[in-house]
């Protein structure tokens, strides 16, 4: 497989969050006139490229050589299947419109290909996509069919199955052969050719192609990607689907009999400076077929739908892994944590809390979850306010002895039980969180075109101006959003608290400038933002308020300085007690460098 490549915005908001995290601790289809159907009615394929009716179950050959049009649907979506290939020309989602009040296309035009290529006992390559099929519809409960068939030779039939149930994105698809091993060399594979552009149907085209990648299940349950580069390409084995996964929409094929073999690419179809701003990507598949008794006989599912991981992992098939919510632990507490609290505050089944109000209320039960294990970590940065002048003095009196200096200075904070190396760890605890929200806000479907305040769309970019045409800051864009400015602000005054009487006059050399650090994370959020989701900048603005406030209550509730002070001098005038063994081992270990730096500096003077 060849090396995936990571969109490099991601990678730096990833980074970003590190960051800060680190530094705690350092996108109108016409109406269809409406027909009744009876279990004995079926449409019939005239000369017209319009739908027509069948008049009886006989399956009726058209004349048209460029073959027909028959639309069908059911209540969630309007599809048009060309008898030329037996194709799928058209797949609109009746229920969802784009960014700019479009209807969503899932298969448009020209633009979906699915053939059958398989190879004649004369050495002829034959392909479904050049063959007229017939066409037969009927029911079968509630359930719409649709059966096309081709007869490639005389005896030998090919025949493309669909059938629609009244309300759902799934939809079952069979292909069935009969007399094909008179016709063709079944010691030869059977190549599945499947082609697709992706469509743009968000605010931010270099966003929905962040999000725009082929996932795929294979080899009895794993699950893979191509990832998000300009060309990215994929060899599999065993496939059991292929997820053409755009931002918040989908297009599956899944199959009950493994594809033995595929390989899977997906490749750039523009750039943010390309003039071309409709299509994202465009997504190619070539997998393998094996004859089972010299035919064909593989039971299949389409999905034309939202990617939206309530209605995915309903199939349970494994496709709630189509939906992008970070790998390993991150995808982890978002499935079982995030998920879960969010649907219940929004959702009908739940509270029905408005989005954006959802969003506030899991910031707050996010703080809450994490208070305690934060707790320490919070109130050994205000015991290192307290402590500040005697460290100093500890280091003006220790100033040409570094390793008394450092002694010392470990003696001050373990006497105060103000150890940084006692807050790191409840600091490591909050980053998965932090970096499952940063998957989890951006691919939430449930956010999608949800307003809040000045926000029409949580799972885009606010906007409260936006740039005269042509105009575009690098790095920036062509907008200001005002919720990454929030989010900033609040960094920033969190920074300052955290670091304003932290800061040394002189910075110890190798060590970072934690001033510049202070003013520079809050720009990157600035900037790395801008063009974010809207609900993810809130969610951090909220996060970082409700963390000053909880510095604010440890620092002039919790805290008394005076306490602090006399457990120090209470600590010195107690007997020392006998060390641990990892203390006494580090207490010797500094003992011996320092003499050794003692001797050094005799030496040199001699």
């Amino acid at each position: 497989m060849e090396e995936k490549k990571t969109d490099w915005k991601s990678m730096l908001g990833l980074a970003l969050i590190f960051g800060i995290v680190a530094f705690m601790l350092f996108r109108n289809q016409e109406d269809q006139q409406e027909t009744e159907n009876t279990s004995q009615t079926s449409e019939v394929i005239s000369n017209s490229s319009q739908p027509v009716k069948l008049l009886n179950n006989t399956a009726l050959t058209p004349e048209n050589s460029q073959g027909q049009v028959i639309e069908f649907n059911n209540e969630l979506i309007d599809f048009k299947i060309n008898t030329k290939g037996a194709l799928i020309d058209e797949a609109l989602l009746k229920n969802f419109k784009t960014y700019d009040s479009l209807p969503v296309y899932l298969v448009k035009g020209g633009d979906h290909k699915f053939d059958l290529e398989f190879m004649t006992k004369d050495g002829r390559k034959l392909r479904t996509r050049d063959m007229v099929f017939t066409a037969q519809e009927s029911m079968n409960g509630k359930n719409k069919v649709l059966s096309l068939t081709a007869n490639p030779a005389s005896g030998a039939s090919i025949e493309f199955r669909y059938e629609l149930q009244p309300s759902d994105y799934m939809m079952d698809f069979n292909i069935r052969t009969q007399g094909l091993s008179q016709v063709a060399d079944t010691s030869q594979e059977v190549a599945l050719n499947w082609e697709l552009q992706a469509y743009r149907r968000s605010k931010s085209i270099s966003t929905e192609s962040r999000y725009t990648e082929i996932k795929f299940e294979y080899d009895g349950g794993s699950d893979d990607y191509t990832g998000q580069g300009e060309n990215a390409e994929e060899d599999a084995e065993d496939i059991t689907y292929i997820a053409y996964k755009e931002h918040f929409f989908s297009s599956i094929l899944l199959t009950d009999t493994p594809f033995k073999s595929g390989i899977l690419k997906s490749y750039n179809n523009t750039s943010e400076d390309d003039e071309q701003n409709e299509l994202t990507k465009k997504f190619t598949s070539k997998v393998q077929l094996d004859y089972s008794g010299g035919e064909l006989a593989y039971n299949m599912d389409w999905y034309f739908g939202p990617t939206d991981f309530e209605i995915l992992d309903g199939y349970d098939r494994n496709l709630d892994e189509v939906v992008d919510l970070g790998w390993g632990i991150f995808g982890v507490i978002n499935e079982w944590a995030i998920r879960p609290l969010f649907t219940f505050l929004s959702s009908s089944d739940g509270l029905g809390i408005p989005y954006g109000i959802a969003i506030i209320l899991l910031t707050i039960c996010v703080r809450l979850v994490l208070s305690p294990v934060l707790y320490k970590s919070y109130l050994t940065q205000a015991k290192m306010k307290i402590l500040r002048p005697e460290l100093n003095r500890i280091a003006e009196k220790y100033k040409d002895n570094a390793m008394k200096k450092q002694q010392e200075t470990m003696k001050v904070q373990s006497e105060a039980g103000a150890s940084p190396l006692s807050g790191c760890l409840p600091a490591l605890l909050q980053m998965p969180v932090f970096f499952a929200l940063f998957k989890f806000f951006p691919t939430a479907f449930e956010l999608r075109q949800k307003s809040f305040l000045w926000a029409d769309d949580l799972s885009s970019y606010d906007v409260i101006y936006q740039f005269p045409e042509g105009f575009k800051i690098p790095f920036y864009g062509d907008h200001v959003s005002l919720f990454p400015i929030l989010a900033s602000i609040s960094i920033f005054f969190y920074m300052k608290m955290t670091t304003g009487q932290n800061m040394q006059a002189a910075q110890q050399p190798g060590m970072p400038n934690m001033k510049f650090i202070m003013y520079l994370s809050p720009l990157f959020m600035l900037v790395f933002f801008n063009s974010y989701a809207s609900g993810l900048s809130l969610y951090y603005f909220i996060s970082n308020l409700i963390t000053i406030g909880i510095m604010l209550v440890i620092k002039h509730v919790i805290i008394d300085k005076d306490k602090v002070l006399a457990k120090i001098e209470k600590a010195k005038a107690k007997p020392k007690k006998k060390k641990g063994r990892f203390a006494s081992k580090m207490s010797e270990i500094m003992e011996q460098a320092q003499a050794q730096q003692e001797e050094q500096q005799r030496n040199k003077k001699k």
